[in-house]
């Protein structure tokens, strides 16, 4: 059973992102604050968890969440200033956005540029540890998921409704016979013929 929190004296927001290793798509991000009292058995990483349940979940947070926000950064800007910067930047407009300003944050991850004025703490693996780590990371996973999807109506040949931007074999393949997208990013190359993916910017 995940911890509500990580401490219990200030108002605390977890926050986690999705995307960060695919080929194409903006990274998104989403900030939750949680009841105190907030308890749900199926709550969970999301990576832990099916599309299904993902999507049963998601309602529910937003629903009981004391706050929650989600944003993101495009391809452009993942190109423009890396992707593990774009990721902070993202979580930070996730934070920005909350109704209910935290007083302490917990991130998901071993890095993060300290957002103004508010403490924070960094939780390897934290999205198995804490509720509001895992409802963060729920949120930033089904609202891209979604937006991929949507990409997926104008760009079907590279599959992004199944796999939404990162780097399958099939994708791969896909961006060395057909080309980038206007919303695969630039800095991220597809060797060929080992197919593996690099990051200029790692």
């Amino acid at each position: 059973m995940l911890l509500n929190c990580y401490q219990e004296e200030f108002l605390e927001a977890g926050c986690d992102e999705a995307g960060r290793g695919c080929l194409a798509g903006p990274v998104f991000a989403a900030a939750v604050i949680l009841p105190k009292d907030f308890k749900f058995e199926g709550l969970n990483d999301s990576k832990q968890l099916t599309h299904q349940q993902r999507d049963e979940l998601r309602p529910i947070i937003e629903r009981e969440a004391l706050a929650w926000a989600v944003a993101s950064c495009d391809h452009e800007e993942i190109d423009r200033i890396n992707i593990l910067n774009a990721s902070f930047l993202a979580m930070h407009r996730a934070i920005e956005k909350l109704h209910t300003q935290p007083q302490y944050l917990v991130i998901d991850g071993n890095r993060f540029k300290a957002f103004p004025q508010i403490p924070h703490s960094c939780i390897i693996k934290g999205d198995g540890k804490y509720l509001n780590i895992a409802a963060a990371s729920i949120l930033a996973k089904t609202h891209r998921d979604e937006f991929m999807t949507n990409l997926h109506i104008d760009f079907p040949h590279y599959n992004w409704q199944q796999n939404k931007g990162y780097p399958t074999i099939a994708h791969r393949k896909a961006v060395i016979e057909i080309g980038l997208s206007p919303f695969h990013r630039k800095t991220f190359n597809v060797s060929d013929p080992q197919l593996e993916l690099f990051s200029k910017n790692a």
